[in-house]
């Protein structure tokens, strides 16, 4: 005997006892997981010729994940200043706040004037730390210069932390 699928609540529960995830981000999940679980049921009731009045519409698919999502945040097994800190803690070390910014605004966030005042007093250390785990030493030429500024803009560092950078190591000589 097949076991039952699991409901949208306990798959809510599963994903967020993987990882912290943003309400945008459960709501694209759970919404994916219904319209399945809807299709299914469709499939089914023609396969049987049944035609129930019972199925699932659009509308009442968005109202009971809407409804999930109002009881997760209840709950507070789905916090949005909890999985904000979770990816800076996870995306600090690597990337600067442009890009973490970027990261949190597709999730539907943006960061606390603290969070942001903190990323901002640590960008250019960690700037220098990124730079300095993939280059080693110091750039030589002015390629070697423009192409460590490239990386590091690439990785959400503002232009004046990669100028800041640059110049110091610049400055103290070719050992770095």
């Amino acid at each position: 005997m097949p076991r039952p699928k699991p409901s949208l609540k306990a798959r809510a529960l599963r994903y967020l006892s993987a990882r912290e995830h943003s309400r945008l981000e459960m709501r694209r999940k759970l919404m994916r997981q219904a319209r399945a679980e809807a299709r299914a049921m469709t499939l089914l009731a023609d396969a049987n010729g049944n035609h129930l009045d019972a199925l699932p519409t659009p509308e009442s698919l968005i109202s009971e994940v809407d409804a999930l999502l109002d009881w997760l945040q209840a709950q507070r097994y789905l916090c949005e200043e909890r999985f904000a800190e979770s990816r800076i803690h996870a995306r600090s070390s690597r990337f600067g706040n442009l890009r973490i910014r970027q990261e949190l605004q597709q999730h539907g966030l943006c960061l606390s004037p603290e969070m942001s005042a903190d990323l901002r007093q640590s960008e250019r250390e960690r700037a220098d730390d990124v730079r300095q785990r993939k280059f080693g030493g110091s750039p030589v030429t002015a390629a070697e210069r423009a192409r460590q500024a490239r990386f590091l803009a690439g990785r959400g560092f503002s232009a004046e932390v990669i100028w800041q950078v640059l110049r110091e190591i610049g400055s103290s000589g070719p050992d770095g």
